[in-house]
Parts: structure tokens; sequence; C-alpha cells
């Protein structure tokens, strides 16, 4: 079948775009997205393909600032013309399980997320901002709630990338949803079964990270050694909590993430993730995780054996599960066998498999 593949937009190499990567792979298609950068692309599977973006690539700083311009998404994703193609496989997380297709084409939708801040984030992203620029985001997540609500017929068949996610998607859109794991490259990622004196997390710096939590309750554990890699807008916020315990090396290269990796005594982290391809990767390097007992994780962390989890997403949670973490013997060869049940073979199926079993 004539394919095309649609995603929300490629300016870096993230979890949803490793799990795109997969798919063209199986399904060798042409791109369409609202903007790419081809220079952050450089050495990625993308950068020799072809892609196709909408009108927002030329608007002004459109690679750094898209978001600025999210009121015009729906038009823009509408704007592509794939009636030509027999099947249109879409990533979305955002607009682009909203493209136009006709009642002959199959529509299949990998969905990381429904629109997150649009639905269940709308009030904390609206919480920092003021005067006009609230009242225009307001009128403008109203205008993306709709609109998200009236693209759903286009899309023939749903899967999610976990269990949480197909939960969100039946309670938002309505839609029942095959769950399918997002592929994580567990056998590139070195294994160590000795592991040195620190902790270590790693993640973008963004508010619902809440890296800010992880460095503060390090700073109340100053005989614990945290390593703590990424960037982003909270970068300023993460340093000024951090004590001479924490080192914020900033964001750093895959191979020196991957030795980190395997040479920690335990992985932290504290968001609510719909997925967690990180968390996955640290138990493949043979690293028991501490995690927030909240979303994905609980489907991709085994308590006791491949890690922690604690209950409420607080300092005073954190402090007491990296306490009580001593207590605990982990096998490293355990931890890592658990991971490789995520491996980007086994997504390739299991993907290949959904599309066969809709395409009749």
């Amino acid at each position: 079948m004539k394919t095309a593949l649609v995603h929300d937009w490629l300016v870096t190499m993230g979890g949803g775009e490793k799990t795109l990567a997969a798919i063209q792979e199986a399904y060798p298609s042409p791109i369409h997205t609202l903007v790419h950068d081809r220079q952050s692309m450089k050495g990625t599977p993308f950068e020799n393909k072809e892609i196709y973006t909408s009108f927002i690539q030329k608007l002004p700083f459109a690679k750094h600032l898209y978001r600025n311009y999210l009121p015009f998404f729906p038009m823009a994703i509408e704007h592509f013309d794939l009636s030509d193609y027999d099947m249109v496989i879409s990533t979305s997380h955002a607009v682009s399980k909203g493209v136009l297709t006709h009642p002959e084409q199959l529509h299949l939708c990998y969905c990381f997320t429904p629109m997150r801040y649009a639905w269940d984030l709308t009030h904390r992203y609206l919480d920092g901002l003021k005067g006009m620029r609230k009242v225009v985001a307001k009128a403008s997540l109203h205008y993306l709630r709709n609109w998200d609500i009236a693209s759903l017929g286009r899309v023939d068949h749903f899967a999610a990338i976990s269990d949480y996610i197909a939960k969100r998607i039946k309670k938002v859109y309505g839609r029942e949803s095959t769950v399918i794991y997002p592929p994580v490259d567990t056998e590139e990622i070195p294994f160590s079964s000795s592991k040195d004196d620190y902790y270590l997390t790693i993640s973008r710096m963004v508010p619902y990270k809440r890296m800010d939590l992880i460095v503060e309750a390090f700073s109340h554990l100053p005989d614990k050694r945290l390593i703590v890699v990424g960037d982003g807008p909270e970068m300023k916020k993460v340093k000024s909590l951090s004590k001479k315990n924490v080192e914020v090396l900033g964001w750093m290269s895959d191979e020196k993430i991957r030795e980190l990796m395997k040479g920690a005594k335990a992985f932290v982290f504290a968001a609510e993730e719909d997925f967690g391809i990180v968390v996955v990767e640290a138990q493949a390097a043979g690293t028991p995780v501490i995690c927030f007992g909240k979303g994905a994780v609980l489907e991709t962390v085994v308590s006791g054996r491949t890690g922690l989890f604690y209950p409420e997403q607080n300092i005073a949670s954190l402090i007491h599960a990296i306490n009580d973490f001593d207590k605990h013997v982990f096998n490293p060869h355990e931890v890592r066998i658990h991971a490789q049940q995520f491996n980007r073979q086994r997504f390739v199926k299991e993907f290949k498999q959904f599309v066969d079993s809709k395409n009749h």
C-alpha cells in the first residue's frame, strides 16, 4: 500500500522521533510534519529522508518558536494533501492525527497522548500566563479542544504507547486503542553489574518532569551524590537548588549518558510519564530505578525487583524512597532482562501485526 507518515514536528531527536524512525524502517514512506529543523536532524535516521513541511516552516523563527504558532496547527496539518495515498500512519501527541483523509483511505494513529496542554494540563499551562496572553491562550485552547474532538472521525484505529495512555484515549476521545509499547534500543545500551556510589537523573528540564523536586530532595541528603543530566527552561532553577553533593552536567552525548547509566547505583525519576523510555534504558544498563509511582512506569518497573516506587510527588516521599533503597538488593542481570522485553524488534513485530489486522 502507498503509505504516508505524519508527525507533529521534527526538531529534536526524542522518544517520539525514535518511534517514528522504527515505523519508517518498517514502512519506508515520505514524512509530513509541521516543522523540520534539518540542522538538528543531521546524523539522525531522518537526515536524507523525503520530508514535507507545512506553511509554519516559513514563519519567523519557526524552528525554535514553533509552539508560539499553536493556534495555526490545525489549519497547517489540514493543508497536507494526502489523497493519493492508500494508508496514512500518524504519530501524534498534538495535531497530526487530524490530517485530512477520505473514506477509501486507512488512517492508523499511534498516539503518544491526547494533547496534554489542551486537556489535563490546561490549567497548569495557563497559570504561567498573565493579561492578554492568558486571554488569548484560553481562547486558543478552547478552539483546540473543539477541533481535537471534531477531527476524531478521521482516525480509523488508534494504538497507544501504554495502558496509561489507552485509558486517557478512552476518557478524552471515547475510543478504544491497541497498546504497543514504544521501541527502546536495549541492545545498544552497555551493561554493568558493578555500580558506583552515585545516583543519576536525566531529563529535559521542563516543569512536569520535576527535576527541581529530585535536586531539592538530595539537598537534604548530603552524604548521597547525585549527577543531573539535561537542559531546558528550568536549568537556572535546578542549579539554584543544587548543593555540593549535586553535579549538574547539562546535556551530553548518548555515549556519555549510557556510560553514566551503567555505573549508577540507581536512576531517579519524578515525572508522571506516558511511557518513560529513559526509565527502561536505565534498567537495560542493569541499573534499578526509583520512580514516582504513577503513570506508565507502573507498567515498565517491577517494584522490589527492578526498582522502587514512592507514592507522593513530593520531597518527603522521595527522600524516604532513597533511604529505603539501601535496604533492598537488586540483581543487575534480572533488571536488564526485564528491560529487554521493550526492545525495538518487539515493537516492529507488534506494529506490523497491528497494521495487518486493520488492513482488510
